[in-house]
């Protein structure tokens, strides 16, 4: 007689965290590249993420909105799964992709039995933001480079080019240098326009 397939073990469960409030854990191993869960909840437009949100205290960090693109936002506050319980890390082991506007959190390394699951929340910055909105999205998941902010890194400000002395160059190195800017013009363009 066949002994029946045996159902495998689920990957993670929720429960209390050390970092902040609800946290996913792993229940097993996890190889890295696996595909841990889809983040689920109500798909709607950005316009509408604000309003439902407009009365919100201005410092409430507690979100459960994921902006998948320009015109789409999922609420995983409403009709979402476990994936919303997943906690900031500024030394994440997981990452979130998108496929086909469609969330993925992904395993970016082995994860251990026990582990909490966390990805880097890299919340935007606007504008209108309090001056303490550092405060208000504190990161408290302990890595040794935590970056103390689950808001993106602020950007830092370009540095001017020193004005180098014009040297005498033949015409045929002039035209080599300008074709290679155009060139790495041309892959930053590129680049950016694949991170959008």
């Amino acid at each position: 007689m066949k002994k029946p397939p045996s159902r495998r073990q689920p990957l993670f469960e929720v429960r209390h965290s050390p970092i902040h409030g609800y946290g996913v854990f792993a229940l097993r191993r996890i190889r890295k590249g696996t595909t841990i869960t889809e983040y689920i909840g109500d798909r709607i437009t950005h316009d509408e993420a604000d309003s439902r949100y407009e009365n919100k205290a201005a410092d409430d960090n507690h979100t459960f909105l994921f902006t998948v693109d320009a015109r789409t936002v999922i609420d995983g506050g409403v009709g979402g799964n476990d994936a919303r319980y997943i906690n900031h890390g500024c030394d994440p082991n997981c990452e979130s992709s998108t496929n086909d506007r469609r969330v993925f959190i992904e395993a970016i390394r082995t994860i251990q039995k026990g582990d909490e699951l966390a990805y880097d929340y890299q919340i935007q910055r606007d504008p209108d933001d309090p001056p303490n909105v550092d405060e208000i999205f504190a990161c408290r998941c302990g890595a040794a480079k935590c970056r103390g902010s689950m808001l993106e890194a602020p950007k830092k400000p370009r540095k001017k080019p020193k004005h180098k002395k014009k040297t005498h160059l033949k015409a045929k190195t002039r035209a080599k240098a300008k074709t290679n800017t155009k060139v790495k013009a041309t892959r930053r363009g590129r680049s950016s326009t694949r991170a959008r």
